[in-house]
């Protein structure tokens, strides 16, 4: 495992000065504003923040500051959420499964793009207002991604296609949306999306308002960082490709890319033995996602005044802090044989998903938040 050194001073020296015995999520800003410009400048189209990467109010107020003013809501909380930041924010609303209670909060808070993904979903969407945009959301057997969101939610082409019809002929607007799968770093994956889309449009003989091309943007987890521009790239060429001059509009809903640099997680060694070592967080907290999305190895390892640890890695299985044999990550991870009681692990790349899925068990998990300083 690497141990990145190229963290800001700043988050070293508020652990140095702090010393807490709790973990806790250092958010940069500006390194969310970064981001959010590279989005804004580079995708051909509408960008929209999927609000379930992580739902922190300071990071939604942070994205608006950058200027996203279009977000992907899930659920009526995440639409209060926003609206409660930025009143006139523009909402997305793309889960494709809902109750009817649901249904009914989405129009009160004026939700303007909806998807489905069956029939019986559409049927539910009978209120809304004529002119309102409804995508279809289309699945693939497309690999390349950590994991596949079509096990969940998808139509297959041939009932995209006439649920497309469907969507026409009920008076709303018909779009196509998808989703590659998450961290999907391979174009490809996109460009078959796009070309799917296409056909399923033509065979059904509508015209797309509009092409949302989902989220699935990778953010670094390890190495080099990835290459959206190319990806943006291909996205806008297979969309010209096989949509020709007139075709839709794109829109796209990056959360973890978006959000990911946006964050670190401090941690500190609660005890070390020689085959394992405890922290003060866990899969129950901040590290959730190490079970799901595999390891990471963008982390410094320092003693209490900041000396580095720099001894070779020695493989030990990492426990959280619960009650539960289960709260472990899955491999040995190799960490310094210099490690030691109330030493700092501070990683990086921690923004997404992390703080959204601390559930608090055993009276554990990442809570607090302390703002870094630009720079």
């Amino acid at each position: 495992m690497n141990h990145d050194r190229t963290l800001t001073t700043s988050a070293d020296s508020w652990l140095r000065a702090n010393l807490p015995d709790a973990p806790v999520f250092l958010f940069c800003p500006d390194r969310l504003a970064e981001t959010a410009a590279a989005f804004l400048a580079g995708f051909p189209g509408t960008v929209s923040y999927a609000v379930k990467a992580n739902p922190d109010p300071a990071l939604v107020e942070g994205l608006v500051a950058a200027g996203i003013t279009v977000f992907d809501v899930a659920s009526p909380a995440e639409m209060a959420l926003v609206r409660g930041i930025c009143p006139e924010a523009v909402l997305h609303y793309h889960n494709p499964v809902r109750s009817r209670d649901e249904v009914a909060e989405g129009l009160r808070f004026g939700c303007v793009s909806w998807s489905v993904d069956r029939a019986g979903e559409l049927a539910k969407l009978a209120a809304l207002p004529r002119g309102t945009e409804v995508a279809v959301r289309l699945k693939l057997p497309v690999a390349g991604a950590v994991y596949d969101f079509g096990a969940k939610f998808g139509a297959a082409p041939g009932e995209a296609g006439l649920l497309l019809r469907e969507v026409a002929a009920m008076g709303l607007v018909p779009s196509v949306t998808f989703h590659p799968g998450t961290q999907c770093p391979d174009p490809a994956a996109w460009e078959s999306y796009i070309a799917a889309a296409a056909r399923v449009a033509a065979s059904a003989g509508v015209r797309l308002h509009r092409l949302n091309v989902g989220g699935g943007f990778p953010a670094r987890r390890g190495g080099e960082a990835p290459d959206l521009r190319a990806i943006f790239a291909a996205i806008e060429r297979a969309r010209d490709v096989h949509f020709g001059a007139d075709g839709p509009d794109l829109v796209c809903e990056p959360g973890r890319a978006l959000c990911a640099e946006a964050l670190m997680l401090a941690l500190r060694v609660k005890a070390v033995a020689p085959e394992a070592v405890f922290l003060n967080d866990g899969i129950y907290g901040g590290l959730a996602e190490w079970r799901d999305m595999g390891p990471l190895d963008r982390l410094r390892i320092f003693a209490p005044d900041g000396t580095p640890r720099s001894g070779a890695g020695l493989p030990r299985v990492v426990f959280g802090p619960t009650c539960d044999s289960l709260d472990r990550l899955p491999e040995p991870v190799a960490l310094p044989e210099d490690l030691a009681e109330g030493d700092f692990l501070l990683i990086e790349g921690m923004g997404a998903y992390s703080r959204a899925l601390v559930t608090g068990f055993n009276g554990y998990g990442a809570r607090s938040m302390v703002r870094m300083p630009a720079g």
